[in-house]
């Protein structure tokens, strides 16, 4: 089977008419400064040749392959917690990251149906890290911001006798929904309307369309549990005021 996208001459004169193109629209169109599709092609040719050249020695053994995911997993509650908006209090965000992704990669590792090996911790680890991530910074953001625009009906509760973490769960609950709606939904949706990057790159590295299925299922339902356990705990994290923002009662 011929390989997709061999990197060579062609690759990279396609690339460059790409971008070209892209530039163009800008101009035409005048979407904005021309140089924007050019700055970004060139910055992600930079970060994902350096990024290949970091897994293709990482890789190469356990421990750093291990010390990848790590440094993924501080990455991702970082960006959480720049996200939250919640100060130093969000680094409690990374008990929410943290029980997601284990969770999930645990029993897949566990079970040996994903092996202990960099090759497959590495990409699974991303993919399950990177969608945690993104529901809890969602789950954490919704819910501060609406205890900000609802405050009244938090003090409301708490004059009928509610607990402070109950008041405050009342208010918040319905946010978890939101930040769990795109997961679901592009597992709902999976084969219909988009195809994962992980079917995609199973099958043109395989050929094998059932291979590629079946990693794909084996993601999005590891998606499914991590987001679930990341958004349940950041949520509660956000009812006993854990996590939390600085708002003045007085406006």
């Amino acid at each position: 089977m011929n390989s997709m996208a061999t990197p060579g001459v062609g690759l990279a004169v396609l690339c460059v008419v790409l971008v070209g193109a892209a530039a163009a629209v800008y101009w035409v169109a005048q979407l904005g400064p021309v140089r924007v599709a050019p700055l970004a092609a060139a910055r992600a040719v930079i970060q994902l040749a350096a990024v290949a050249l970091i897994l293709a020695a990482a890789l190469a053994a356990l421990w750093s392959s291990i010390l990848v995911l790590v440094l993924m997993f501080g990455a991702a509650v970082f960006t959480a917690a720049q996200r939250a908006q919640a100060g130093r209090s969000a680094a409690w965000l990374t008990v929410s990251i943290g029980a997601g992704s284990v969770a999930t990669l645990l029993p897949m590792l566990v079970s040996g149906v994903v092996p202990l090996q960099g090759v497959a911790i590495v990409p699974i680890g991303g993919i399950i890290l990177g969608g945690t991530m993104t529901a809890t910074s969602l789950a954490a953001r919704r819910a501060l911001d609406t205890l900000t625009e609802r405050f009244g009906e938090v003090e409301a509760a708490l004059s009928l006798g509610f607990l402070e973490r109950d008041a405050r769960m009342e208010i918040i609950r319905t946010t978890a929904t939101d930040a769990l709606l795109p997961g679901v939904d592009q597992t709902r949706t999976v084969g219909l309307v988009t195809l994962p990057g992980a079917f995609v790159g199973v099958l043109v590295a395989s050929g094998s369309a059932a291979h590629a299925a079946a990693v794909q299922v084996l993601v999005l339902l590891g998606l499914l549990l991590a987001q679930s356990c990341a958004v349940a705990v950041t949520i509660e994290l956000v009812a006993t005021g854990r996590v939390h923002r600085q708002v003045s009662r007085h406006r």
